[in-house]
């Protein structure tokens, strides 16, 4: 099997260059390699390759910048997916592809599942939703994977800015009111082996349906009580300040959605804060809990804990 992997330098992109391997011949592209912005030359690569699988981990996420640049958010997240989609279908290849819980509005009391209603509160999650209704009505093959909260040991993320501030800070201010679950990139990319192996075998016995799955951790907390764990598990001592000493400046909030607040730091203590007393250019879901029963009885998989990959992760980094 040929598979494309398209956003390899990303951190699900860098796991998934690792875990598609035993799978067949992985020809990984990354950003400047495979630029969703060139649209035809986006077909001329596929066409090229002549890929038995497209896994597309390439996306556009800077959630707040994307209020600003809606243009170039639908042209990555939508308009590219929808070129992927169309060759996908040409050469009778599955697309793998992930989403996001913020293609919901997060008002509901419960954890998500696949078909409830969709209602983007940004232009980040109307962008990706987009993208998701080009794969349904391209007729190709494909699996949505919607996910949350994603953490690595590489790239840019909650975690490692986490770990950062706590060594060099006394207090940090974290949103409490917003839930989901942190999802490891690995365990995402571990994932998407499985599910792209027994897809393909459906394939071949003509029993394949494509859809939407959910794929995050088991289990919910808010970024409060991730960064709390975070602290917890990695053992940062407090770094104190000189007392008077003041960081006036503003950290722009996490692109998945978790936010810090400016403050003067004495000692490494995380205070919850209401998302009211952090605005942002971009609404974020109160609730972006998924479901992920579609998945287990469709694939036999059991997600852990969020928990338990953290401790994986922090491991990893040291």
């Amino acid at each position: 099997m040929k598979i494309l992997l398209i956003g390899s330098n990303g951190q699900v992109g860098w796991e998934l260059a690792r875990t598609l391997l035993p799978l067949g011949e992985v020809v990984a592209l990354n950003r400047d390699q495979a630029d969703l912005t060139d649209l035809e030359k986006l077909r001329q690569i596929v066409q090229t390759i002549r890929p038995d699988a497209i896994v597309n981990a390439a996306a556009y996420t800077a959630v707040d910048k994307a209020e600003t640049e809606r243009d170039l958010a639908f042209l990555i997240n939508a308009q590219a997916v929808d070129v992927l989609a169309q060759e996908a279908r040409k050469l009778n290849a599955l697309l793998i592809h992930y989403s996001t819980d913020y293609v919901f509005d997060g008002t509901k009391d419960a954890p998500y599942v696949e078909n409830d209603a969709t209602n983007p509160l940004n232009v980040y999650g109307e962008s990706k939703l987009a993208g998701e209704l080009a794969i349904q009505a391209s007729g190709a093959d494909y699996l949505i994977c919607r996910t949350t909260w994603v953490f690595a040991a590489r790239g840019n993320n909650f975690v490692k800015s986490i770990l950062r501030l706590a060594a060099e800070r006394d207090e940090l201010n974290i949103v409490a009111d917003q839930i989901g679950a942190p999802t490891w990139a690995r365990l995402i990319a571990e994932t998407t082996a499985h599910i792209l192996r027994q897809a393909q075998l459906e394939r071949g016995a003509n029993t394949f349906e494509s859809g939407i799955f959910n794929l995050t951790s088991e289990g919910e907390t808010s970024w409060h009580g991730f960064a709390e764990k975070i602290v917890e598990l990695k053992h940062i001592p407090p770094t104190p300040l000189q007392r008077g000493e003041e960081n006036l400046n503003s950290l722009a909030p996490f692109e998945g959605g978790g936010a810090i607040a400016r403050g003067v730091c004495f000692n490494c203590v995380i205070n919850p804060i209401p998302t009211s007393e952090y605005p942002t250019p971009a609404k974020r879901p109160a609730n972006s809990r998924l479901s992920t029963d579609r998945l287990t009885q469709r694939f036999g998989l059991t997600m852990p804990t969020w928990e338990t990959t953290l401790k994986l992760c922090l491991e990893e980094l040291k």
